[in-house]
C-alpha cells in the first residue's frame, strides 16, 4: 500500500500501522496532500475516514523537556490531544504528530509558535 501511494505521487510525513485479525491493517496516514489521497482513496475503493486534524513537528535539538515542552502549552490552553506519536532520530533532534480536533489548530500554532 504505502509503495502504491508513492508510485501515484503522494508522500508521507508520517504514518502509523496497527496489524488487526484476518491480515489486516489499520494505517493512519499523514499525507502531504489530503485531498489527493481522498481522490486516490475513491477511485481505488480504499475505505479511509478522515481527514483528522494534526500538527506534525520537527525539532532541530533534543533538550530535555522540550517536547514535554509542547504538551504543557497545549494542556495550558485546554487542548485535548487525541492522539500523539514521537520519534527521536540519530541527530539529536525529534520529530512528534499531534492529533487533534481541527478547532484546535490554530489555536495550537499560535500557542507553540509555529
Amino acid at each position: 500500500m504505502l509503495s502504491g501511494f508513492s508510485a501515484i505521487g503522494i508522500s508521507l510525513l508520517a504514518f502509523r500501522a496497527t496489524p488487526l485479525k484476518n491480515n489486516q491493517a489499520q494505517f493512519s496516514l499523514f499525507p502531504n496532500d489530503s485531498f489527493k489521497m481522498q481522490e486516490v482513496a475513491k477511485k481505488t475503493g480504499i475505505e479511509m475516514t478522515g481527514p483528522f486534524a494534526a500538527l506534525i513537528i520537527k525539532s532541530d535539538s533534543d533538550e530535555p523537556g522540550e517536547c514535554a515542552g509542547i504538551f504543557r502549552r497545549l494542556s495550558q490552553i485546554d487542548i485535548k490531544i487525541n492522539e500523539s506519536i514521537g520519534i527521536a532520530d540519530i541527530k539529536d533532534s525529534y520529530g512528534v504528530v499531534v492529533c487533534l480536533e481541527h478547532n484546535d489548530c490554530e489555536k495550537a500554532i499560535a500557542a507553540l509558535k509555529i
